[in-house]
């Protein structure tokens, strides 16, 4: 494995991406960053941890798109929109993270953010809504209708975040290194099969 090795985790909620990318951490002695890459691009942007929190992986709304650029429909330059910001805030953050020592990063278009890396592997991570829900309803306590829900709007959000900064597919198995079924193989069979494709 090389000494400065990025791996970021896309996923689908309740498959068991933040798990996994902690585990992943601990055993190849890497950063894990999540709601901590929140943190870091607050103290470096000057924006409060909340306002951050306030935008993760939320979709922001269509209209916004057509202002990323800075440009309103008639040419005139105004001020960019506070979640573009926000994301280019991350964006930078998560690259000097990268450089200083490597990471698994989890969620917030990561993949994107390196897809020029070469010591980057990008990795999804799924499952059937079983398996999830599941999941969610041991967490929560909750009713199977109730996890099932969490789980669709949560899937939704974090494709509408990801599909608006990014020019792929949420999911979209080509723009992956690895997809991974949790379903099928389980927590602890999916980090090994990660760490396998790691360079040795």
């Amino acid at each position: 494995m090389r000494e400065k090795q990025i791996i970021t985790i896309g996923r689908q909620l309740g498959s068991g991406g933040r798990e996994i990318g902690k585990r992943l951490a601990n055993e190849l002695n890497l950063p894990y960053y999540d709601k901590e890459l929140l943190i870091e691009a607050a103290k470096k942007s000057g924006y409060s941890e909340a306002v951050f929190e306030m935008h993760d992986e939320k979709p922001t709304n269509s209209f916004l798109y057509s202002l990323a650029m800075g440009m309103n429909s008639f040419g005139t330059s105004f001020q960019r929109p506070l979640v573009l910001d926000l994301y280019l805030a991350q964006f930078e953050t998560m690259r000097k993270l990268a450089d200083e020592g490597g990471g698994v990063f989890i969620g917030r278009c990561a993949d994107h953010v390196f897809a020029e890396r070469k010591d980057a592997l990008h990795v999804f991570i799924h499952a059937d809504m079983d398996f999830r829900a599941g999941r969610v309803m041991e967490w929560e306590k909750i009713s199977r209708e109730k996890a099932e829900n969490i789980c669709k709007r949560g899937d939704k959000d974090r494709a509408a975040y990801y599909n608006y900064y990014s020019d792929h597919e949420w999911g979209d198995s080509r723009y992956y290194d690895i997809t991974v079924n949790t379903g099928k193989l389980g927590i602890d069979k999916a980090v090994e099969l990660i760490k396998s494709c790691l360079d040795v």
